[in-house]
């Protein structure tokens, strides 16, 4: 499998990166994760936004012409490893990049960032996205700049395997009495064919699919109100899901082993659901 680093695309068993940089000691970068359907980039423009906002956030200087490279080394490496027939996913690193001695404070003058770029083939969580899933709840305990898709995923990963602990599919991670999002998803609930979910802020990751969402939510005309769901009024809902890039438009049906609704997948996510079907099909 070739990978693409820092100008050149190489075997990923040959792709090294120095114990100094800044990614590495400091988890000092950010990511992107980009869906692909027969060399088909879904919402490219949208997730390079997003990552325009990333490198601004952290004060990451990329080159420019570098920068505008990305999506081509994306298609290149995509041809490459065979991966542009079928689903696939692209994913992309770019870390401060590498300097000696360590220390807290940016590099002066900067220096040149680490670019990392891999592809992967893809296979949707079908039977998943048919049955729905469980989770279990847990307090968000992360950084309050969740906005920035950094690569400091640690209490994500933590929450995901409490989880998985538990035998549950995932985590609704609570703060102050709310729900604010899922270790690697955002989140809808539905209430008398209401949506509601958490606005962004500098407290979730404003997903891509959930942006998606909300613009089929408003296509068809299904009201979409920007509050954030209580904990305590969980059990209130009718319906519950996560949307994200690779988990899709996913039901939660289970919570803390109770039903949520009639623990199953309902009408509004499932008309959700064929529409953005019919979007990532083109």
């Amino acid at each position: 499998m070739l990978v693409y680093l820092n100008g050149n695309f190489v075997n990923h068993t040959e792709a090294f990166v120095s114990v100094a940089d800044r990614g590495f000691v400091f988890g000092d970068g950010i990511y992107e994760v980009t869906r692909v359907i027969d060399g088909r980039f879904f919402r490219e423009k949208e997730h390079m936004q997003r990552l325009d906002e990333g490198l601004a956030g952290l004060k990451i200087n990329l080159d420019s012409t570098e920068k505008e490279n990305i999506s081509a080394v994306s298609h290149e490496l995509l041809k490459k490893n065979n991966h542009n027939t079928g689903e696939a996913a692209v994913y992309l690193q770019i870390t401060r990049g590498a300097v000696w001695p360590r220390t807290h404070s940016f590099p002066d003058p900067p220096i040149k960032p680490t670019v990392y770029i891999s592809t992967s083939p893809f296979k949707p969580h079908t039977e998943l996205h048919k049955a729905g899933v469980n989770a279990i709840t847990l307090q968000d305990v992360r950084w309050t700049r969740c906005n920035l898709k950094t690569v400091n995923l640690l209490p994500n990963t933590l929450a995901k395997q409490m989880a998985e602990d538990a035998g549950a599919n995932s985590a609704l991670l609570i703060r102050d009495g709310v729900i604010t999002e899922s270790p690697n998803a955002n989140i809808f609930g539905v209430r008398d064919g209401v949506l509601y979910t958490f606005p962004a802020s500098n407290y979730i990751l404003s997903g891509i699919t959930r942006m998606t969402v909300i613009e089929i939510a408003e296509k068809k005309n299904i009201p979409v109100i920007f509050n954030p769901i209580r904990a305590d009024e969980l059990f209130d809902l009718d319906e519950l899901f996560f949307s994200g890039t690779t988990t899709d438009i996913q039901p939660v049906t289970i919570v803390d082993g109770r039903k949520v609704g009639e623990g199953k997948p309902g009408p509004i996510v499932k008309t959700i659901q064929e529409e953005y079907k019919k979007m990532l099909n083109g």
